[in-house]
C-alpha cells in the first residue's frame, strides 16, 4: 500500500515537473523577443542623430520667417520683398538638392553632412549682420546651398541602414525634425529677440549646428566598417533590403535611364505638387498671423508652434500606417500610395481655414492640414529608397527636391503678389487642392521595381 502510494506520488511529481518544464520552455524559447534584443540598435541611433540635424536645419531657416514681422517693420519691407528673400533661399535650396544628391553619392553621407552643417551654421550667424533686401537675399541664397544637402543625405542613409519594413518609420523620425525644429523656432526665437534683440537670434540658431557635429562624428560611420554594428544587425539590414546597393549603369547611361523611368517622374511630380504647401505654411504662417489675425510677436511664440506639432504627428502617422500595411501583406508601392490617398482629406482643411472668423479655429484647421501633408510627405521621401539602388537614392531624391524647389519658388512669388493685391485666401485654396493632383500622378505612374525593369528590358 505504501509502495503504491509512493508510486502515485512519484508519478504526480514527474507529472508536475514535466508541466513546469514545458511551461518554462515555452516562456524562454520564443525566438522573436530574444532575437529582437540580440539585434543591435546602431541604425536607430543614427536616424535619431539625423532627426536633430533636421531640427537644427529648420530652426536656422525659420529664424527669419519668425522674425519677419519685426524685420519687415524695421526695414519697411513689402510682401513682395519678403517673397524675394524667401525665393532666394528656395532657388539655391532646390539646386542643391540635385547637385548635392550627386555630391553625396560621390563622397558619402558622413563627409557630406559635415560640410553642409558647417556651411549653413556659419551663414545663418552672418544673417544677424544683414540690413537690406539685397543682403538678406544673398545670405538666404547661401543658406539654401548648405541646407539643401540634409534631406538627400538623410534619405541615402535610411536606404543604406534600414530594411524596407522599417524604412518609413525611419524617414518619419528624421523628417519629423522639421516639425520639431519649426515648433522650437516659433517658441524660442521670439523670446531671444525680445530679450537680446533679433540679431542674436541668428547667432543662437547658428551655434546649434556646431554642437550637432560632435554627435555626428561619434555616431555615424559607413555600414560596412562601423565599429559598433554586430553581425545580427547587419544580417537584419541586408535581408530586408530589396533593392541592390549599386546600379548597373554609370555616367550618361545612368541619367538616360533615370529620365525614362516612370517612377522617377512619379516622385518628381508628386513632390513638386506638394512641397509648395509646406513652403506656404512654413514661411508665411507667422506673417499671416500678424497681418490677418493681429498676433503680436509674443502671441506668435504662444501659438505658431502648434501646426508644427501636428505635422510631427503626421510624419509618424504616415510612417506607422504604411509599415502596418506592408506587414499585413500589401506591396510597398500600394502601401505608400494608400497613405497618400488618405492624407489628401485632412489637407483640404486648409481651405476653410482662410474663411474662419475665429483665429483659433483657423489655427486648428491649419494644424489638421499640416498633419495630412506630413503623412503624405513621409511617403514621398521614402519612395526613392523603396524603388532605386542605394547609390542613386540621393540623386533621385535630389531630382525631386529640385522640382519641388522650383515649384516652391513660383508658388512663393505668386503668394507674395497675391497678398499685396488681394488676400491670403487664394493661396489657402490652391494649397488645399494640390495634393489631389499629386496623388493622381502617383497612382498613374508608379510601378513596382520588378515591373519597371521588365518594361524597360
Amino acid at each position: 500500500m505504501e509502495l503504491g502510494q509512493k508510486g502515485q506520488h512519484t508519478d504526480l511529481f514527474f507529472c508536475v515537473e514535466d508541466r513546469l518544464m514545458t511551461a518554462w520552455i515555452k516562456q524562454h524559447s520564443v525566438p522573436e523577443p530574444r532575437k529582437t534584443r540580440a539585434v543591435g540598435r546602431t541604425r536607430w541611433w543614427i536616424v535619431w542623430t539625423l532627426f536633430f540635424s533636421t531640427a537644427i536645419n529648420y530652426i536656422s531657416r525659420q529664424t527669419f520667417s519668425v522674425l519677419s514681422p519685426v524685420i519687415a517693420a524695421q526695414y519697411h519691407l513689402s510682401h513682395t520683398d519678403l517673397a524675394k528673400i524667401i525665393g532666394a533661399f528656395q532657388i539655391s535650396y532646390a539646386l542643391t538638392w540635385l547637385v548635392g544628391g550627386i555630391f553625396l553619392d560621390a563622397v558619402g553621407t558622413r563627409i557630406g553632412l559635415i560640410v553642409a552643417v558647417i556651411w549653413w551654421s556659419l551663414v545663418n550667424m552672418m544673417m544677424g549682420f544683414a540690413g537690406s533686401v539685397f543682403s538678406f537675399m544673398a545670405l538666404r541664397f547661401m543658406l539654401g546651398i548648405g541646407e539643401g544637402l540634409n534631406w538627400p543625405g538623410a534619405s541615402k542613409t535610411v536606404a543604406e541602414w534600414f530594411p524596407s519594413q522599417e524604412r518609413s518609420v525611419a524617414v518619419a523620425i528624421f523628417d519629423s525634425g522639421s516639425s520639431v525644429g519649426g515648433a522650437l523656432a516659433a517658441m524660442v526665437i521670439p523670446w531671444i529677440a525680445i530679450e537680446f534683440g533679433w540679431r542674436w537670434s541668428f547667432i543662437f540658431s547658428g551655434l546649434l549646428g556646431f554642437l550637432w557635429l560632435i554627435a555626428w562624428l561619434l555616431v555615424y560611420h559607413p555600414l560596412d566598417r562601423h565599429p559598433r554594428v554586430g553581425q545580427p544587425e547587419l544580417d537584419l539590414i541586408r535581408a530586408g533590403q530589396e533593392m541592390p546597393s549599386k546600379s548597373q549603369e554609370l555616367g550618361l547611361q545612368r541619367w538616360l535611364r533615370l529620365a525614362k523611368n516612370r517612377n522617377v517622374w512619379a516622385i518628381v511630380l508628386g513632390r513638386a505638387l506638394t512641397d509648395p504647401i509646406w513652403w506656404f505654411y512654413v514661411f508665411w504662417l507667422p506673417q499671416y498671423l500678424s497681418d490677418v489675425r493681429g498676433f503680436s510677436l509674443k502671441q506668435i511664440a504662444y501659438f505658431a508652434w502648434l501646426p508644427f506639432v501636428a505635422a510631427d504627428l503626421g510624419n509618424f502617422t504616415g510612417g506607422f500606417l504604411s509599415g502596418y500595411c506592408i506587414r499585413r501583406g500589401l506591396s510597398i508601392v500600394r502601401a505608400r500610395t494608400a497613405v497618400c490617398l488618405v492624407s489628401c482629406l485632412p489637407i483640404l482643411a486648409g481651405i476653410p481655414a482662410a474663411r474662419a472668423h475665429n483665429p483659433y479655429v483657423a489655427l486648428a484647421l491649419i494644424c489638421v492640414a499640416l498633419w495630412g501633408y506630413a503623412a503624405w510627405a513621409t511617403m514621398g521621401l521614402t519612395l526613392p529608397s523603396d524603388l532605386f539602388p542605394q547609390d542613386i537614392v540621393a540623386t533621385v531624391t535630389g531630382l525631386s527636391g529640385l522640382a519641388a524647389g522650383i515649384a516652391g519658388v513660383g508658388f512663393t512669388a505668386i503668394v507674395g503678389l497675391t497678398i499685396d493685391r488681394f488676400s491670403y485666401t487664394p493661396a489657402f485654396f490652391i494649397a488645399g487642392l494640390l495634393p489631389l493632383v499629386a496623388t493622381a500622378c502617383l497612382l498613374l505612374l508608379l510601378r513596382s521595381p520588378a515591373s519597371e525593369i521588365s518594361v524597360q528590358s
